[in-house]
């Protein structure tokens, strides 16, 4: 009798592991600085906090590509606490300010990148300074759109043609325009100021994009749309404490009207 208890227990087990929702908390950042110059800027000291708070808290970064095959099922199982590290856009400040605190304490980054401003824009860092980055192990490049659109605004004043052109270059040129420079695979994409919509998560999917990600403050989870996977935007205003409800999921818990909604 306790043989088959033990057997039908194993097997509800193995079940219940089959059909659980994973989840995994992905952070998008996007400047760093000493000081805070504007709103979307964070303080090293205060992101060095945070690397701190996650260290003493048991939680390990893991790249993004990790957790990705996570929620896809082809990686089983990842550290009980894991968390990964975004950062948007391609400011230098990554390479100048972020980049020592990665490397201190050998965590993990994707950097989306929209590949118009590299070596181009003031504010942006160049191809070698990204090949750099990437030669640490620790940085990996990905697909921010090609020159950081609003869908919304060109939808409205382009033609449906014009559109569908103009969709094809953000989507499809940005990813052949990394991978061209990047010497490697694209397979992630974040939407610019999170904008996206059910046309485009297609797009993004027949474009080759493997899942795509969202500033919809929630965990990211196996059971939701690959091409609108959630991030937590982390601005200068955010303390510790709320650092802490969006890692820990407690954000995510919230009912939709409580919980924080960030723009840019």
């Amino acid at each position: 009798m306790l043989r088959l208890f033990l057997l039908a227990a194993a097997l509800i087990g193995s079940l219940w592991g089959a059909t659980a929702e994973k989840k995994v908390p992905i952070l998008c950042y996007h400047r760093f600085g000493t000081e805070v110059v504007d709103s979307m800027t964070i303080k090293t000291s205060a992101f060095t906090e945070q690397m701190e708070w996650l260290k003493t808290n048991g939680y390990t970064v893991i790249p993004l590509d990790t957790a990705a095959a996570y929620l896809e099922g082809k990686v089983k199982t990842i550290p009980a606490k894991s968390v990964v590290i975004t950062v948007d856009d391609g400011h230098k400040s990554v390479y100048t300010d972020l980049a020592p605190i990665v490397k201190k304490y050998k965590i993990p980054v994707t950097l989306f990148i929209y590949p118009s401003a590299i070596s181009n824009a003031k504010y942006a860092m160049t191809w070698e300074q990204l090949h750099e980055l990437e030669s640490t192990k620790l940085f990996h490049v990905e697909s921010h759109t090609y020159w950081h659109p609003n869908f919304n605004h060109e939808k409205k004043k382009l033609s449906p043609e014009e559109y569908a052109k103009f969709v094809d270059k953000q989507l499809g040129g940005a990813k052949k325009k990394l991978e061209e420079k990047m010497g490697h695979e694209i397979k992630y994409l974040a939407w610019v100021f999170g904008i996206y919509d059910d046309a485009l998560l297609v797009d993004a999917k027949k474009t080759g994009y493997e899942m795509a990600f969202t500033i919809d403050r929630r965990h990211a989870a196996s059971s939701a749309n690959m091409m609108a996977q959630g991030r937590y935007m982390v601005i200068s205003k955010h303390t510790i404490k709320d650092f802490e409800r969006m890692v820990d999921g407690t954000e995510d818990r919230m009912i939709p009207s409580k919980k924080e909604v960030l723009k840019y």
